[in-house]
């Protein structure tokens, strides 16, 4: 994940700032102390913390995804196997044991779509 952050840097920033966001929209809570949320406000969002936030649930990356028109759809076939498809074109025929390793596969591609639309 890290490297895909580091090799597509228009796309990491705005998964950085997606992140951002929904981190101070969860303080909008009563419930939540005042120093709590200021310390939380102070947090860095850099790619390191996405990469640890993001580690080997892809799928969390989807509505940010969804967000710029890269709308990623992971399938099952009837042999058993996974595949992923961005905005209707498939993943070359290629098919995956698990929806994780489908996700992985279609979120790398996705990152690299999005790099190329900002």
């Amino acid at each position: 994940m890290l490297e895909l952050l580091e090799n597509y840097p228009k796309s990491a920033q705005v998964i950085r700032q997606w992140f951002l966001h929904k981190l101070l929209e969860s303080l909008k809570s009563d419930n939540l102390p005042e120093e709590f949320k200021e310390s939380v406000k102070e947090i860095n969002v850099d790619n390191n913390t996405v990469a640890n936030v993001v580690k080997n649930y892809w799928r969390s990356l989807f509505d940010v995804f969804d967000n710029h028109k890269v709308v990623i759809t992971i399938s099952y076939n009837a042999g058993g196997k996974f595949y992923w498809e961005i905005n209707d074109h498939p993943s070359n025929n290629e098919l995956y044991s698990s929806r994780t390793a489908a996700e992985e596969a279609a979120v790398t591609k996705a990152f690299e779509i999005l790099n190329n639309k900002l």
